[in-house]
């Protein structure tokens, strides 16, 4: 009978996913907030409804009586933020804090079935940074002055950067946290979201040529301090980010292409001079070589992408826990492997359409620096997204970051939220200028 109740269950979850996914792009066909409300709702539905299930299937499975507690008290935290972002930011997008809630609810679920205690302490890092984030959209609608501090913000980036590489112990070949009474943080984390705002402001501060060098020069430190910490799939984030940045600030083809060229040269360099790059490639290119070391961890995702095929083994149905740092880097996997390709797929659908959103949202801007702000975190988001869907699957060689608001991490998942919070702000204050919506 629960064999019966667990494949059953299987399908419904997995519908459930196809629902929301394809609500995520329907939704758009609607031109105002109000006609989109009820899709919105059934959004709501459609994840609350897979989290009930995902959960009544973990406790079903464990008998650990921790289960329902946790379930009730992150579900009333998730609701909660969807309830106060509609109360507190009427005109707040609604798709965004809707596929925010259920990429955090996927990651709670899959944590709960990987490791109780690395989803507990993941649920009180998004508790602090839940409120923190309902703040910061109030913030920018009433500070329009952060242009201003473009200067302090590249040189804080700079400095933190510095920090990690001088005093922060090397970890997995990696110079990454640094501990503050105690607690770690990944400086490079936070960091994403003050560079873009230095960035953003260098661009915008002139019409001359000397604000291109100077953010070509401050970009180059921070690229220059990741690499030499050894941080290279973050270094390879903030080089995509500044040349995206500046084919907007300009509309010129060449800084495109010539950054493009300078990201391929800067791979091959990196392969040349880095021992652990070519170890990466080596497995990349033939993980079953290398199954008994480099090959180990992309091989076993592999077979965990596999063993699921498009429906999944079900909740602990799979052995994901053969995958080292399968909370963090390797999640996704084991998503594939329990929840089935099919809804692996529906999850990176909800991603594509964050990123549409916030694209969407940077283009009906008329001020330089928030559009390039928006574009920033855009191009940020879904370029990570991508280097860990893709080096999951062996598209591309793994780069070591975690796929946002769903990967373990307490500094990924807190800077998440800010950077969806800065958008809602920012869109909140295009609303404000457009009543049509956007």
């Amino acid at each position: 009978m629960e064999t019966i109740i667990h494949t059953f269950s299987n399908y419904i979850l997995i519908a459930l996913m196809t629902i929301y996914a394809f609500q995520c792009f329907y939704v758009f066909r609607y031109k105002s907030e109000k006609d989109r409300d009820s899709i919105y709702l059934s959004q709501v539905l459609a994840m609350s409804l897979i989290y009930l299930i995902s959960f009544g299937i973990i406790w079903l499975k464990t008998g650990d009586n921790n289960i329902p507690s946790f379930y009730a008290l992150t579900q009333l935290i998730l609701w909660s933020i969807i309830f106060l972002y509609r109360k507190l930011y009427p005109e707040a997008n609604k798709l965004l804090v809707n596929n925010m809630c259920m990429l955090m609810s996927i990651g709670f679920i899959i944590l709960v079935r990987l490791n109780y205690n690395k989803a507990r302490k993941q649920f009180m890092v998004v508790l602090f940074s839940a409120l923190l984030a309902l703040v910061i959209p109030y913030v920018l609608k009433r500070f329009k002055r952060l242009r201003r501090f473009y200067k302090l913000f590249a040189a804080a980036g700079m400095a933190a950067l510095a920090f990690v590489l001088v005093f922060s112990r090397t970890i997995n070949g990696s110079k990454l946290n640094i501990k503050i009474g105690g607690v770690a943080f990944q400086a490079s984390e936070f960091v994403k979201i003050i560079f873009v705002f230095s960035i953003a402001g260098i661009l915008t501060c002139s019409k001359s040529e000397k604000r291109l060098m100077m953010a070509a020069i401050v970009s180059a430190i921070h690229v220059l301090l990741l690499v030499a910490s050894k941080d290279l799939g973050t270094a390879i984030i903030f080089f995509i980010v500044f040349t995206i940045m500046v084919f907007v600030a300009t509309g010129r083809y060449r800084y495109l292409i010539g950054g493009i060229a300078g990201a391929a040269l800067g791979s091959v360099a990196g392969y040349i001079m880095f021992s652990h790059v070519r170890v990466r490639v080596l497995a990349w290119r033939d993980p079953l070589d290398t199954i008994e070391n480099s090959g180990y961890q992309i091989a076993q995702s592999l077979f965990a992408i596999g063993t699921g095929g498009f429906k999944g083994m079900g909740l602990y149905g799979g052995t994901p826990d053969r995958i080292p740092l399968v909370e963090s880097d390797f999640i996704f996997a084991a998503i594939s492997e329990e929840f089935g390709v099919i809804f692996s797929i529906g999850l990176i659908l909800i991603c594509v359409s964050c990123f549409i959103m916030f694209m969407n949202i940077a283009m009906r801007f008329n001020d330089l620096f928030y559009k390039l702000v928006a574009v920033g975190f855009a191009v940020t988001y879904g370029f990570q997204v991508f280097l860990t869907i893709g080096g999951v699957s062996k598209f591309i060689p793994l780069t070591g970051v975690t796929l946002p608001l769903v990967s373990y991490g307490s500094n990924s998942i807190m800077v998440s939220l800010i950077m969806f919070s800065v958008i809602q702000g920012l869109y909140v204050s295009v609303r404000s200028s457009n009543r049509d919506g956007v």
